[in-house]
């Protein structure tokens, strides 16, 4: 049987110390970049700070490296997302072919389906872009968020109706 319990602060603290160096230098070997690493250990022992009271002393160190990973995959997502935008972006405004009144209503369109994606509830949209960007299915986002399948298609789904609602027509 797995015992779970509330840590003390002085537990996170003895944590912090005998974990922060290994967190910190697996976060950068996996990205290279010591400043974000430093960020993702902090990030990390605040998500463990708030689930405290169902930790299990025994299995700690493995909560502490996979909620460091998922933080890392997190932002990197995030990052590919930001880059697939700017690429979007920019192949558009050089498009050059259509006619200025389609290049005028598809940059409406646009500014549109931006502000309601910025506008979404912060669960939807990471859905969102995890699948519409990211391309990841379902499965897979459920496993990276830890969350069930049906999860992700309820929130999949309250999306989509949200921007039907706005835009008025599927996406």
């Amino acid at each position: 049987m797995k015992v779970t319990r509330t840590i003390t602060k002085n537990e996170l603290k003895e944590l912090y110390d005998e974990y922060f160096e290994s967190l910190r230098g697996f976060l950068y070997y996996k990205s290279g970049d010591m400043d974000l690493a430093n960020d993702l250990v902090q990030e990390t022992f605040i998500k463990v700070w708030s689930k405290r009271d169902n930790i299990q002393m025994e299995t700690v160190k493995s909560l502490l490296f996979t909620i460091a990973n998922n933080l890392l995959m997190n932002h990197f997502n995030h990052e590919k997302v930001v880059r697939e935008h700017q690429k979007s972006a920019n192949v558009q405004i050089s498009s050059n072919t259509a006619s200025p009144q389609f290049q005028m209503e598809e940059a409406e369109f646009e500014e549109k389906l931006n502000t309601v994606i910025e506008r979404l509830p912060a669960d939807c949209r990471e859905v969102f872009l995890m699948n519409r960007i990211d391309k990841l299915k379902y499965a897979e986002i459920a496993e990276r968020l830890d969350l069930s399948v049906k999860a992700i298609e309820k929130r999949m789904s309250k999306t989509l109706s949200i921007i039907r609602e706005s835009l008025g027509m599927k996406i």
